[in-house]
């Protein structure tokens, strides 16, 4: 297997907003997550997917004291995770896994998501979950083609394929290859230079990035990053492969953005790449 070099940023003049155009036509996301302790990755990926341009976001907290607290981003619908939700919110993208924790309802939440029609983001603990549960399996492989989007670390990649992260990381190409084939999903192999991958697809790799984004919170970023393309690209003609694609080299160009502007690499922040994701889309 060869990868190719990721190359999508030809694709950002898609995004571009014609005059007529309103929060609907950038989509609407749904973030499941936020357990207790855990609230900060929830609103990092929610922030995000609000600078990566998504229309419209709400973050479901299953943990109900955080809304409290975060006041801090008003564009942000903030509520109180319960099985319904989906139904309820009607979303165009779905993402589930920050800071979700591997409790009852974030079981449940995660069979109501992957049961739904909406392109599906997995990341962190609903991946846990799904490596954990083969019922979740079961119908993480039901869903439609091309639909949903994995973003596994080496570690969470080990869990759904049975062995270590160890194995993951001697051959990462195999690795990818493996998981696609598992679970008939478009796959993001994260890490130094992330991998890109679905079915009928070349494996792609990106070879952006830099060792500032080793910090806690810049996977979560990612998962609103993409989350915001796939809801942008519904209605400006990219799709859910290309939207992945675009999403991680985005992300992966803001950090290099970044350092070239003298930022880090140590101490760089999620939260300054995900404002610089922004940038890139508007220059470009």
């Amino acid at each position: 297997m060869t990868a190719q070099t990721l190359n999508t940023f030809h694709l950002i003049p898609r995004l571009q907003r014609q005059a007529h155009e309103h929060k609907g036509h950038a989509g609407k996301v749904l973030i499941m997550g936020g357990a207790p302790g855990m609230a900060g990755a929830i609103l990092l990926a929610g922030r995000a997917a609000l600078h990566a341009g998504a229309g419209w976001i709400i973050l479901d907290f299953i943990d109900d004291r955080a809304i409290s607290v975060l006041s801090d981003q008003p564009e942000l619908m903030l509520r109180v995770a319960q099985v319904g939700d989906v139904a309820q919110i009607h979303p165009d993208v779905i993402a589930i896994g920050p800071g979700l924790g591997q409790g009852d309802l974030a079981k449940q939440l995660l069979s109501e998501a992957l049961k739904s029609t909406a392109l599906l983001v997995i990341d962190a603990d609903a991946l846990n979950l799904i490596a954990a549960n083969p019922q979740l399996l079961i119908q993480l492989k039901a869903r439609a083609s091309l639909s949903t989007v994995l973003t596994p670390h080496p570690g969470e990649a080990a869990n759904l394929l049975k062995t270590t992260s160890e194995q993951i990381q001697n051959n990462r190409e195999l690795a990818i290859q493996k998981l696609v084939d598992l679970t008939g999903s478009i796959v993001v192999l994260k890490g130094h230079h992330t991998l890109v991958h679905a079915p009928h697809q070349t494996i792609q790799i990106c070879l952006k990035g830099n060792p500032g984004m080793g910090v806690g919170g810049m996977g979560d970023v990612l998962t609103g990053v993409i989350s915001a393309i796939l809801a942008q690209g519904i209605r400006h003609d990219l799709n859910a492969y290309e939207a992945t694609c675009l999403a991680v080299e985005l992300h992966s160009g803001a950090a290099d953005q970044l350092l070239n502007q003298g930022v880090g690499p140590v101490g760089m922040t999620p939260t300054e790449v995900l404002v610089e994701v922004r940038n890139l889309i508007n220059i470009k």
